[in-house]
């Protein structure tokens, strides 16, 4: 069923593509009619004035010469009076002549001729001027027509057209019919005599029609059928086989299913599963078999229309659909490899001054290479401003080698795509200016536990966009950079190593607790805690003396600022612990207790084991 179709869509192609190739030419052909006729407009104008002028000189002429033969032998000053007037006309004839070449010289590199048509639609010759009351076009069009009349003549012979020499023109007549007169303008216009021209035009026209019969003949047609038949015939058959070969290996494909074909992976990520992969050999088996025999079609078209004389024109047009394009695409790479090699250098040289910028880089990330200021972490991204910076320069040097950079399209693309990336990324270009700031004045680094304002975590990443940090809950937060400049942050970790990081928390106790009683046992409890570190010596501060107790704050120093939340637990723990051994009990804030009876809040393993709840005071008083 395929088959059937492709053979029939090539039987349709054969029959109508001439059509649509004489319209289009038809087209083109009235477009350039017109412009021809506007360009030589001007110069008939001229012609006809030189042309009026001829004539009356050519009267004079006549009459001048019928004086002299009228004269006596005799009269000689008569006679040399008009042999004087005959020579100014015959100079003023070399004049007009010498001035109508030089026109027409003029109009020969801008104005476009007529053609005269053959039989098979190619062209004999052009036609330039007007004749008489007939415009160039119209002699085009008459000549071809009367040439078309005598093409069915049986017997003719190139013989049988004459050459007739008339006063102003020069014919080629065949019987009674005149086929074309050539004048003197035409003449000028192809550099020669009317009577060579002529010779010329009757050998052309001899030929085409010989031609025409030859090519015509019923014998000729009959052999020219027949290869036509063996070229179908060939590319059915060929298309056959071609279907055939595809086929076998679209099978050939599908039996190497889970053999050859696995599927396509990346490390981990399955790119194409083994169906997927099987469907895509096969995708691109059925499109290179269309494209061939898509091509296979379109070289078969020439060679068919190459047979027939009607349509050996449109042989050479298919052919030059695809060899002009061909040309044109290799004239082009040809003429950009000056440009090519331009840009080739830019880059190879860009690229080593890259390789410098990042070894200079390494080195001063490992230390290697200190400079008086330049912080190592300032390395990786002032190479990243770097390399934009450079990159950008590149691009500016190179652009205008690049093939259609001069063109307005391209222009107008490139602006757009400019106030587009201007305008969509106003908040990104504030916070990649912003994270740039942020890397110079070195407010955290990775690791480092930071608060950004109501965000406690350690940074775990820093982009020219956002910032992020990882909770004491492990959750992971986005900051953009804006809200970080606008936000005060604390940095818990950049001073720990070389001072330490005090930790503090504060503890309320009543006024009936001795104060030095409870520093030695805060200082105590900060000596069991981990992390802690004994030296320097934590110490207590009493913050405030309120109204029912006295605020008591222990601090102690850590390099450990990524685990305050563990050494706060820890002291805590220890806080409540040394108080309950030493008879502290923590009362506070708002904690009221009775002794008439009532336990004490320590718990009961720090308590004596004779230890007993007091009794119930009462006092009676008798009035």
């Amino acid at each position: 069923m395929r088959k059937t179709g492709l053979l029939f869509t090539l039987f349709l192609s054969f029959l109508f593509l001439p059509q649509l190739l004489v319209a289009q030419s038809d087209t083109t052909k009235k477009h350039t009619d017109s412009l021809n006729t506007i360009l030589l407009s001007e110069y008939n104008k001229k012609i006809s004035e030189i042309e009026k002028q001829r004539q009356s000189d050519s009267l004079r002429r006549a009459n001048l010469e019928a004086q002299l033969m009228r004269l006596k032998t005799t009269d000689n000053l008569k006679k040399e009076e008009l042999q004087s007037k005959l020579e100014s006309l015959n100079d003023k004839e070399k004049f007009r002549l010498a001035e109508k070449k030089l026109r027409i010289d003029a109009l020969r590199s801008t104005a476009k001729s007529f053609p005269v048509m053959g039989m098979f639609s190619d062209t004999l010759f052009a036609i330039y001027s007007n004749h008489g009351s007939f415009s160039a076009r119209e002699r085009a069009s008459v000549i071809t027509n009367r040439i078309a009349k005598i093409s069915d003549q049986f017997g003719f012979k190139a013989d049988s057209i004459k050459v007739i020499e008339n006063e102003t023109t020069t014919d080629l007549v065949m019987g009674d019919n005149i086929l074309m007169s050539i004048s003197e303008n035409d003449a000028i216009w192809n550099n020669t005599t009317k009577t060579e021209l002529a010779k010329t035009y009757k050998k052309i026209i001899g030929d085409a029609i010989i031609n025409f019969q030859n090519e015509t003949s019923l014998e000729t047609l009959a052999k020219k059928i027949g290869l036509a038949l063996l070229v179908l015939v060939f590319m059915g058959v060929l298309i056959f086989y071609i279907s055939k070969l595809f086929n076998w290996s679209e099978a050939l494909i599908r039996q190497n299913k889970g053999d050859k074909l696995k599927g396509f992976n990346i490390k981990n990520y399955t790119l194409l599963d083994t169906q997927k992969q099987i469907n895509f050999f096969v995708s691109i088996n059925s499109f290179l078999k269309w494209i061939i025999i898509l091509l296979f079609i379109y070289l078969a078209l020439p060679i068919l229309f190459g047979f027939f004389p009607w349509t050996k024109n449109f042989a050479e047009t298919l052919i030059g659909y695809i060899i002009n394009p061909l040309k044109k695409m290799g004239r082009g790479v040809w003429d950009y490899l000056p440009n090519l090699f331009t840009v080739l250098t830019v880059v190879f040289v860009f690229r080593y001054i890259l390789k410098g910028v990042f070894y200079l880089k390494t080195e001063i990330q490992r230390g290697n290479l200190k400079i008086s200021g330049f912080y190592p972490d300032w390395a990786n991204p002032t190479y990243q401003i770097l390399k934009v910076l450079l990159y950008a320069f590149m691009f500016v040097l190179i652009f205008p080698y690049l093939p259609g950079s001069d063109s307005p399209i391209f222009q107008g693309v490139s602006v757009f795509l400019g106030v587009l990336f201007t305008f969509g990324s106003s908040g990104s270009l504030s916070n990649i200016i912003t994270g740039l700031v942020l890397t110079y004045m070195r407010l955290f680094k990775i690791g480092d536990r930071v608060k950004i304002g109501d965000v406690t975590g350690d940074i775990i990443e820093k982009s020219l966009l956002v910032t992020r940090i990882r909770t004491t809950k492990n959750e992971i937060i986005s900051i953009p950079n804006s809200t970080v400049m606008s936000s005060h942050t604390i940095n818990y970790s950049s001073d720990t190593v070389d001072n330490g990081l005090i930790l503090h928390t504060t503890i309320t106790l009543g006024y009936d607790v001795p104060w030095k009683k409870v520093h030695q046992t805060l200082i105590d409890a900060a000596g069991r805690t981990e992390f802690l570190l004994k030296t320097p010596t934590p110490f207590v501060l009493q913050t405030s003396l309120d109204d029912f107790y006295v605020s008591y704050q222990i601090n102690a120093y850590t390099k450990e600022a990524n685990k305050q939340a563990k050494i706060y637990s820890d002291l805590h723990a220890n806080i409540q612990d040394c108080c309950n051994e030493n008879d502290i009990e923590i009362l506070s804030p708002h904690y009221r207790a009775s002794r008439d009876g009532n336990m004490s809040t320590i718990p009961a393993q720090y308590l004596p084991k004779d230890y007993e709840a007091p009794s119930f005071n009462l006092n009676i008083k008798k009035d």
